[in-house]
């Protein structure tokens, strides 16, 4: 295979990885089939662009459109792929009567974690592509700070684990980020 044949492929890959990404989104039982095949192609994706020696995405709109099919799998990908370690935890949860009721009462506290997760990826995923890696202590400043009333008020009242749905969340959405940054990354 020639270097821009890599480059084809990769760009193939990102976009299925897009498209399991929106899926995952339509509910549980999709979310387990799909997230799971959505980080699978991540990898994949990695893979086509790391291990041959020299992948080629012509410059241009090819090149654009890697850099928006890796910010479009950063937000698609990351959320279903961060409810499904919610769900992975849950599993273990003693206190929560089913994984649902744990995911409730810390939603309670952590209103619009979805969106502020979807900002977040964005905000990591460009700031390392544009090669300020800086960003990225910014971004979790910014949203550490954002967040730490809701998760003092939430520790003084009845425990609800929003602080450890916090950072698990967190480390999921961050890393997911970094990955697809990381993909366009070796190819750029």
């Amino acid at each position: 295979m020639s270097p821009t044949d890599y480059g084809a492929l990769l760009l193939v890959l990102l976009t299925c990885g897009v498209v399991t990404g929106v899926v995952a989104w339509t509910g549980a039982a999709a979310r387990r089939i799909w997230a799971p095949a959505a980080l699978l192609l991540l990898v994949a994706a990695g893979a086509v662009a790391a291990v041959p020696s020299d992948v080629e995405v012509s410059a241009g709109w090819p090149t654009v459109l890697l850099v928006t099919l890796g910010g479009l799998l950063a937000v698609a990908g990351g959320g279903p792929l961060t409810a499904l370690v919610f769900d992975l935890v849950d599993r273990r949860d003693p206190s929560a009567t089913t994984p649902a009721d744990s995911i409730r009462s810390a939603g309670h506290v952590l209103r619009g974690g979805a969106w502020i997760g979807a900002l977040e990826r964005v905000a990591i995923f460009a700031s390392l592509v544009a090669g300020w890696p800086e960003g990225l202590a910014v971004v979790l400043a910014v949203k550490g700070l954002g967040r730490y009333p809701e998760l003092r008020a939430a520790e003084d009242g009845v425990r609800t684990g929003a602080a450890e749905r916090f950072i698990i969340g967190t480390f999921a959405s961050v890393l997911w980020a970094c990955g697809c940054a990381g993909v366009v990354l070796l190819v750029a």
